[in-house]
């Protein structure tokens, strides 16, 4: 147990910071997952934008790394991509 007031509070900083990092988490695996899992076009780039401003913004802010959110955009691209060949 710490024994400074300001490791104290540094415990409690972190817990929130992990809880909001785990939250951003949780936010971008569903938002990859919807658009994963929709069959239709327009379905599926309502939700493309969604995620990759997700990550975007997440990748900024340092909790994923920029390269995680690069390949993750190319993946729902090629699957935006896949769908689109399908239709024609």
């Amino acid at each position: 147990m710490a024994h400074h007031k300001s490791a104290k509070k540094r415990i409690r900083s972190n817990e929130r910071k992990r809880l909001a990092n785990k939250m951003a988490i949780s936010r971008i695996k569903t938002s990859v997952k919807k658009v994963l899992s929709s069959q239709n076009r327009e379905e599926a780039e309502k939700f493309y934008k969604e995620a990759v401003s997700l990550l975007d913004k997440n990748s900024d802010k340092g909790r994923i790394h920029k390269n995680t959110a690069s390949r993750k955009k190319a993946q729902l691209t090629r699957y935006l991509n896949s769908l689109q060949t399908a239709e024609k």
